[in-house]
C-alpha cells in the first residue's frame, strides 16, 4: 500500500486565507500524468494503438495546420506524444506565450489558438521518435484525440476512464469542462513574481498539458493509485505507461511521468509550472506532493518534496 504524503508551502487561498493540503490549486503540468493514464486506459480497452498515426485521429483542422507549419502526422505515433519523442515544438516554453497570456488575461484560448502558436513560433525539433523535447502543444494533441475517441470533453474523459469518483478526491475537478466539488474550498491563489497568475482565464492552460485543480492530498493520493495498478485492470499497462522508448533523452521521460534514478533507485516525478510537484518512490511506496503559492519558489519546494520521499539534499539548496 502507498503512503502518500501532502504538503505545502506558505501561501493564499481566494480568501485570503492560508493554504493546507485540501486547499486546490492549478496543478498545470501535473495534469499530463492522468492525461497519459487515461490513454493508456483507452489503450487497455483496446480503443487506441500507442503506435497509431495521429493525423486520423486529430481534428482535421488541427491536422492541416500541423502539416502547414511541417509536421509529418502519417509519421507522428500517438506514443511519441506521449514521450515527448514527436519533435513537437512547445508553444507554452516560448518566452512569448507567458508575455502573451499575461497580456490578455481575460481571453478565452482555444486548442486551436495554441497549436496556431506553436506553428508560427517555431518547427519540428527532430525526426518523429528520435529524441526526448518536452512539448505542451504535444499533450494538447493528445487531448483532441481523446475527446476524439471518447466523444466526451477531455475533463469528463479523465474522470470516466480513471473512474476518479471511486478516490474520494475531494478537491478535484477539470476547470470550465466540470463543476468544483461541493466538498472542495475555494481555490488558491497563485503568483509569478507579483502577478496573480490565478486570475489569467484557465484557458491558457487546460487542453491536456494542464488542466486539473487538484489538493495536494489529491495529487499525493492519486499518485499513490496509479502506481498501485488500481487505476488499470491489468499489471501490463502500468508496464506499458512505464515503456522506455529507444530516442535519445528517454532515460528521464517514460508516458506522462519523469524518472530520476538516484543511487539505483528509480523515483518518478511531476512538477507543474505553476508551482507544484509530486514524487512517487517505488522501493518504499511513498507518495509525496507539495505546492507553493508562487512560481519562483518551485526549485525550493522540489527540494523538499526530494528530502520527504527519501532522496538526499543537495548541498547548495
Amino acid at each position: 500500500m502507498a503512503q502518500p504524503l501532502a504538503l505545502v508551502g506558505q501561501g493564499r487561498s481566494s480568501t485570503g486565507s492560508t493554504l493546507d493540503v485540501d486547499t486546490p490549486v492549478r496543478i498545470a503540468s501535473n495534469t499530463k500524468t492522468f492525461v497519459a493514464a487515461t490513454v493508456l486506459k483507452l489503450w487497455e480497452d483496446k480503443r487506441i494503438d500507442l503506435d497509431a498515426a495521429i493525423g486520423p485521429l486529430l481534428t482535421p483542422a488541427i491536422d492541416k495546420l500541423l502539416q502547414s507549419g511541417g509536421y509529418d502526422t502519417a509519421r507522428i505515433t500517438v506514443r511519441q506524444l506521449l514521450s515527448h519523442s514527436a519533435g513537437m515544438y512547445d508553444h507554452a516554453a516560448d518566452e512569448r506565450y507567458l508575455a502573451l497570456v499575461l497580456s490578455q488575461p481575460e481571453r478565452r484560448w482555444t486548442r486551436e489558438d495554441q497549436v496556431r502558436l506553436a506553428v508560427l513560433w517555431g518547427h519540428p525539433l527532430s525526426s518523429p521518435g528520435t529524441a526526448f523535447h518536452y512539448s505542451d502543444t504535444g499533450y494538447i494533441l493528445i487531448g483532441d484525440i481523446i475527446e476524439r475517441i471518447t466523444g466526451q470533453s477531455l475533463g469528463k474523459a479523465v474522470r470516466t476512464q480513471l473512474q476518479l469518483d471511486r478516490y474520494n478526491l475531494r478537491s478535484t475537478w477539470w476547470e470550465i469542462m466540470e463543476e468544483p466539488p461541493s466538498t472542495a474550498a475555494p481555490r488558491a491563489r497563485q503568483f509569478v513574481d507579483e502577478f496573480e497568475a490565478s486570475k489569467l482565464d484557465a484557458s491558457v492552460d487546460l487542453y491536456g498539458g494542464g488542466g486539473l485543480v487538484m489538493s495536494t492530498r489529491d495529487l499525493a493520493n492519486l499518485t499513490a493509485v496509479l502506481f498501485e495498478g488500481k487505476l488499470f485492470k491489468q499489471a501490463e499497462t502500468l508496464r506499458e505507461m512505464l515503456w522506455r522508448g529507444p530516442h535519445k533523452g528517454a532515460e528521464n521521460y517514460r508516458l506522462g511521468m519523469f524518472v530520476k534514478n538516484i543511487k539505483g533507485q528509480d523515483y518518478y516525478q511531476h512538477g507543474g509550472f505553476w508551482g507544484t510537484v509530486v514524487y512517487y518512490a517505488p522501493a518504499t511506496g511513498i507518495a509525496v506532493a507539495g505546492a507553493s503559492d508562487n512560481q519562483d519558489a518551485l526549485r525550493r519546494l522540489i527540494a523538499i518534496v526530494e528530502q520527504a520521499v527519501g532522496i538526499e539534499a543537495s548541498p547548495d539548496l
